[in-house]
């Protein structure tokens, strides 16, 4: 966590809590320049990029396991939050030779896309450098790419509804999982709504996760019509909850937790405990739900990486293969009638709880 220049012993910070110009600077063992740090990316907060950079490099023990060796989207905002962005998917040519990168057939592109992997501090600081703010992850390993390790529901609020009537599809959703014996994990979007992880991390496929994402989506819908909505055209979002079932694809991506957002400010996409989602709801209070980047420093240095079991809780989703004939819906209604006898419980096995939790450094590092 401490980058060092090849001229000095370390950048000093300025005055906005970034880092200055410098010409070379070292980190872990590479050497890399940066840039334009004085430039303001979040002109609404006067965020600067070296704060971006800085934020980046603070958050990376919590954060790099969570990219390390996924394909890895690029959402870059080099003028800042409010002007053009792009995507960016292809590892660009003028990378350092350290940046590792994984090749990935693209069918619609009849190429390989060679994406990069955020395996290490040094990348994601290069990353941060080239105002890629957002970060979006494959929900599967390179080497396995069409093996998801976990499954996701995107809660997306149609206007009036917020992040509150989000958290009662949450619970909604939790209650399901737990009936499956899964557990199930939340974070927010770090924009309007909340995302809902079960970790897998056993053999599975999105021709497995996708169906039973699908028909988890239809149940809600079905049985709470007066919030819910399964189908994404927006005209049937007004005052609803989209369940997005969608993202769980091969071909899709989903923003990382820790990563910052593009939005008026600095906001970050949160893991949550379920009795902060609860507190929220019964408050009736959206901000309770949003954290910016500082906020975020201070909650992972007091509470560790709430996101943790991601990496490594094995869970498998019931077989619900027998059920094939019957709509989404009502195979997922057959489902949990069948888990509630023990028929098609999923099963999970947690590491150790002895094992270290990570945090960020107590102190303000310096890049």
């Amino acid at each position: 966590m401490h980058p060092r220049s090849a001229n000095e012993h370390r950048t000093q910070q300025n005055k906005r809590g970034g880092v200055k110009d410098s010409p070379l600077v070292e980190i872990q063992g590479r050497h890399l320049k940066l840039t334009n740090l004085d430039k303001v990316l979040y002109p609404s907060a006067g965020f600067t990029k070296g704060q971006v950079i800085d934020y980046y490099a603070r958050i990376a023990p919590v954060l790099v396991p969570h990219l390390n060796a996924r394909p890895l989207t690029l959402k870059r905002y080099p003028n800042g939050v409010d002007e053009q962005f792009f995507f960016e998917k292809n590892a660009t040519k003028h990378r350092p030779d350290w940046v590792k990168t994984a090749p990935i057939w693209s069918e619609g592109n009849r190429r390989n896309i060679n994406y990069i992997l955020a395996n290490d501090l040094p990348t994601l600081v290069w990353l941060a450098n080239l105002a890629a703010i957002e970060l979006h992850p494959s929900l599967s390993l390179a080497k396995e790419i069409a093996c998801p390790t976990m499954i996701v529901f995107d809660l997306d609020p149609g206007p009036p509804a917020n992040i509150v009537q989000c958290c009662q599809v949450a619970f909604w959703l939790r209650e399901i999982f737990q009936r499956f014996g899964l557990e199930s994990f939340p974070k927010t979007s770090g924009s309007k709504g909340l995302q809902i992880y079960v970790p897998l991390n056993s053999k599975t496929s999105y021709d497995t996760t996708k169906p039973f994402a699908h028909a988890l989506a239809r149940l809600l819908e079905d049985e709470h019509r007066d919030l819910v909505v399964s189908d994404m055209k927006k005209a049937l979002r007004t005052g609803k909850v989209l369940v997005d079932w969608s993202q769980n694809d091969e071909h899709k991506t989903t923003i990382a937790v820790y990563s910052l957002r593009a939005r008026e400010r600095p906001t970050v996409s949160t893991p949550v405990s379920w009795e902060e989602v609860e507190l929220a709801f019964k408050k009736k209070d959206p901000k309770l739900l949003v954290f910016e980047a500082q906020k975020v420093l201070e909650r992972v240095q007091k509470r560790g990486d709430l996101f943790e079991p991601l990496l490594n809780l094995k869970q498998k989703l019931p077989d619900m293969s027998g059920l094939a004939r019957k709509s989404p819906a009502e195979a997922m209604k057959a489902g949990l009638d069948l888990a509630a006898h023990g028929v098609t419980r999923g099963s999970g096995k947690r590491r150790s709880s002895s094992a270290p939790r990570r945090t960020v450094p107590s102190r303000r590092r310096k890049l």
